[in-house]
């Protein structure tokens, strides 16, 4: 298994009234925090200790709530916040 991100619980339903710019912003810093994690991580699968507190991402246009699960090798997006700014 390889790191990946993915939207978690509502902020998937969220994601799908939310524009495409504000969403690209959220991909692209959600990319950087996977392969952030990947080096940091490198062995996750076999990670027996707790996971790293997650955080909030600014981004144009609002921001976003995430959740490393190392054990899982993902970077969950929690929630997502589009302020329209």
């Amino acid at each position: 298994m390889s790191w990946k991100w993915e939207y978690a619980f509502g902020a998937e339903e969220s994601a799908g009234t939310a524009p495409a710019g504000f969403l690209a912003a959220v991909e692209r810093k959600a990319d950087e925090l996977v392969r952030a994690a990947e080096a940091l991580h490198i062995h996750g699968r076999v990670h027996n200790g707790v996971d790293p507190k997650g955080g909030d991402v600014i981004v144009p246009g609002g921001m976003f709530r995430y959740q490393v699960v190392v054990r899982s090798e993902r970077v969950h997006v929690v929630q997502i916040t589009y302020l329209g700014y």
